[in-house]
């Protein structure tokens, strides 16, 4: 029997974090839940309990205790958060995989805060770095977790990082929430997946996509 992994998501009452911890109560994982620093995540907890009765789920106020419980780590927060909170973890994310989500869109979406020499992922690396870091579920709407077929087809979810255990964990993960994982390489290549997404919001705002739409590999 596969033993049950504790998946502590950081920032989980915003869009993106409730919506992956929604998916992944569906999933044989332990979820420990940290909201934001205005409210909990106890209703969210009762909420996913509700509806997944045999989810094992839980709420906690501190991240330090958060990360030290986790197997796998996920960061749901903005990219001008990750820093700080990296300060706060570092010594009990150690040997852990570290999820960054984060895209580092600047205030006008038209272009990266990070230089083009870089991403948000490697740069959280650097500040972790005895942890696993990994890219995933930063090319994804958080609506797209409620409804990730569109047009018929399975939304493709892309993952990077140097680590081949830590991806193929992080797929099992992106695979319980609904999407179809691609290693996509190295965490180096963050700063493609990253662009990719600054493109998906750029083409929603032009198109009025409503913020449903999503990327798929297509191929023979």
């Amino acid at each position: 029997m596969q033993t049950k992994q504790t998946v502590s998501i950081i920032g989980s009452t915003g869009n993106m974090g409730s919506a992956i911890a929604r998916s992944l109560a569906k999933g044989n994982y332990r979820l420990l839940l940290l909201s934001g620093p205005n409210n909990t995540a106890d209703s969210l907890a009762d909420e996913i309990k509700s509806l997944n009765p045999g989810a094992e789920v839980e709420s906690i106020d501190c991240c330090y205790n958060a990360s030290w419980e986790a197997d796998i780590i996920i960061l749901a927060i903005p990219f001008g958060e990750e820093f700080a909170m990296a300060e706060k973890i570092r010594e009990v994310a150690n040997q852990k995989i570290v999820i960054s989500i984060a895209n580092p869109l600047n205030g006008t979406y038209d272009g990266l805060s990070t230089s083009p020499d870089t991403s948000a992922a490697e740069q959280l690396q650097k500040l972790l770095p005895n942890s696993k870091v990994v890219k995933a579920f930063n090319t994804s709407f958080s609506t797209n977790f409620n409804q990730p077929v569109l047009a018929g087809k399975q939304t493709d979810a892309f993952i990077a990082g140097d680590d081949e255990e830590a991806l193929n964990l992080v797929s099992d993960l992106v695979e319980t929430t609904g999407f179809n994982p691609l290693i996509a390489g190295p965490l180096s290549m963050s700063r493609t997946l990253e662009g990719m997404q600054l493109l998906l919001v750029q083409l929603n705002i032009k198109n009025e996509y409503n913020w449903q739409a999503g990327w798929k590999i297509l191929h023979n």
